[in-house]
C-alpha cells in the first residue's frame, strides 16, 4: 500500500525550529519529485518548497525562503523540511506529496501544481504562537 506518512509537528514560539518528516511506504522515493504543502485556516493550499527527483534542484516559496530547507534521504526513504525563524503566519497544517516523474522534473512555474502530485500524505499541524 502506498502511503506518506508526515512527523514532526507541533506547538512551538515564534522565531522557534522544527524539522517535519514525510517517510513513504509501498514505493521508493528516488524518481518522485517531493512537494510540500501547507493550508492555513480559511486559505488555499499552497506550495511551500520542493526536492527534485533528478537532480539537486529545490525550490522555496518566497516567505520561507532562507528559512525553511528540503532535504531527503532515500536511503531512509524519507523526505524532511526544515523550518527555521518560525513565525505565527506559518501555523498551518503542512502535507508532503510525491510525484512519479522518472527522469522528468517540475519546474519552477509547476512544482506548485497540486495536480502534478500523485501521493499526498495526511497532514502534520504545526502552530507558531506569538
Amino acid at each position: 500500500q502506498v502511503q506518506l506518512v508526515e512527523s514532526g509537528g507541533g506547538l512551538v514560539q515564534s522565531g522557534g525550529s522544527l524539522r517535519l518528516s514525510c517517510a513513504a511506504s509501498g514505493f521508493t522515493l528516488d524518481g518522485y519529485g517531493i512537494g510540500w504543502f501547507r493550508q492555513a485556516p480559511g486559505k488555499e493550499r499552497e506550495g511551500v518548497s520542493y526536492s527534485s527527483n533528478s537532480d539537486d534542484t529545490t525550490y522555496y516559496a518566497d516567505s520561507v525562503k532562507d528559512r525553511f530547507i528540503i532535504s531527503r534521504d532515500n536511503a531512509k526513504n524519507t523526505i524532511y523540511l526544515q523550518l527555521n525563524s518560525l513565525k505565527p503566519e506559518d501555523t498551518a497544517v503542512y502535507y508532503c506529496a510525491a510525484a512519479d516523474l522518472g527522469t522528468y522534473s517540475l519546474n519552477s512555474d509547476y512544482w506548485r501544481l497540486e495536480a502534478e502530485y500523485d501521493y499526498w500524505g495526511q497532514g502534520t499541524q504545526v502552530t507558531v504562537s506569538s
